[in-house]
């Protein structure tokens, strides 16, 4: 997956995500890095597009909340910024108690994929990247204040800006993350980003860095489909952020949480010049993802956010040119396969909306809820349409 930027001089860059290794129970599977690239949506569709599919590697796509920072040895203490004085040490020992390692079992497959969230309440409501559970149908999280191992179900969602609220059961007296205001955030302000790098656990790897840009925008592409989403209004920091350390604290010098770790970039070039530069980190700031986290709580869904558990359909698809959605795979026993549909048919409508794209039937999906019937149009590959009624049931979160 590649991302372009925004509003960065017209600097075009592959993004790195700080997406998630994938661990493995013994016996250990693949271990798989994940991002925001493509992505196993909702849609129960196993869905390959940008901004949440759970097959990453480290050098593709990305999304970031805010800024990053240069890396340091997972949990090194003590370093200073050569612009700062920046006590790293100390704000680290004011972030970590809120934040949680997170374990997601990836669709099907077994797989799994690792990241980080913050804890926003003592009885256990956490804030993540959507990508960091995207297509995942279990969820452990840890506490990395005291070790303790949670089962998680997700609240609600917003694909489009990459944010997504877990509650945790049976949670209570957990150490929170404090968060300060990104409103009041500038260049050149020393950061350090906190998370799960490498998805190994323990100690919270620490980063320092600082705000080198600020409304910045990335551009996901998945390269497979062509699909894509935009996040807009980015901190952009001078930091690596790594495999894993997505959904994690980028905490100001006073130890509070301004932005979220979502993408990161290991290289590019500006312009003519072939001017390299070094790593950029991306954060969602903090202001934008406590909105749509309340909403969420507040059950307050929209075209953007859903709110529950994800609808499926049963089908892996990828864009078909501008006519539809290309079916690639259909589940076995699954709605779309009781309807009839085959890989190779293309979906051109559900509930009576048009569907163009692998894209727009995602954002569809995100608007429907397990129990929902909606009716399904498609061209078979002789050309000739069709029309079903499908019976949506739960599937992997989007």
């Amino acid at each position: 997956m590649r991302g372009s930027l925004d509003g960065g001089g017209g600097a075009v860059m592959t993004y790195y995500p700080p997406h998630y290794d994938p661990w493995a129970p013994p016996p250990p599977p693949p271990r798989r890095k994940r991002g925001l690239g493509t992505l196993l949506s909702v849609l129960g569709l196993v869905v390959l597009l940008a901004l949440g599919f759970v097959a990453w590697d480290l050098g593709r796509g990305s999304l970031s909340p805010g800024s990053t920072s240069s890396p340091l040895e997972r949990g090194l203490r003590g370093e200073q910024t050569s612009s700062s004085t920046l006590d790293v040490a100390g704000v680290a020992e004011k972030v970590e108690p809120g934040l949680v390692d997170v374990y997601a079992t990836l669709g099907y497959s077994g797989q799994q994929a690792a990241g980080t969230g913050m804890v926003l309440t003592g009885d256990g409501q956490v804030l993540t990247n959507n990508h960091v559970v995207a297509g995942a149908t279990s969820i452990k999280v840890t506490d990395v204040d005291t070790g303790r191992t949670y089962r998680a179900e997700v609240m609600g969602y917003s694909r489009s800006r990459d944010v997504a609220l877990l509650r945790l059961r049976n949670a209570s007296g957990l150490g929170t993350v404090t968060t300060g205001d990104s409103s009041a955030v500038s260049v050149g302000d020393p950061v350090v980003g906190l998370g799960n790098a490498g998805g190994d656990g323990g100690e919270p790897s620490v980063s320092p860095g600082k705000v080198t840009a600020l409304n910045q925008s990335i551009t996901a592409t998945d390269e497979s489909t062509g699909s894509s989403e935009q996040l807009t209004g980015l901190i952009q920091v001078d930091a690596n952020i790594q495999s894993g350390d997505s959904g994690g604290a980028l905490a100001d010098a006073d130890g509070k949480v301004i932005g979220m770790n979502t993408a990161a970039s290991t290289g590019y070039q500006f312009g003519q010049s072939g001017r390299t530069a070094g790593v950029s980190g991306f954060a969602i700031p903090i202001d934008d993802a406590l909105t749509l986290a309340r909403q969420i709580a507040a059950g307050q869904g929209s075209d953007t956010i859903h709110i529950g558990p994800s609808a499926f359909l049963g089908v892996s698809v990828s864009d078909a040119g501008g006519s539809g959605a290309l079916v690639r795979q259909v589940v076995s026993g699954g709605p779309a396969d009781n309807v009839g549909l085959r890989a190779g048919d293309v979906i051109t409508g559900l509930d009576g909306r048009a569907v163009g794209s692998a894209t727009e039937l995602t954002a569809v999906m995100d608007t429907l809820h397990p129990g929902d019937h909606v009716t399904v149009t498609w061209l078979d590959q002789a050309g000739q349409q069709h029309g079903a009624t499908a019976a949506l049931v739960e599937g992997p979160v989007g």
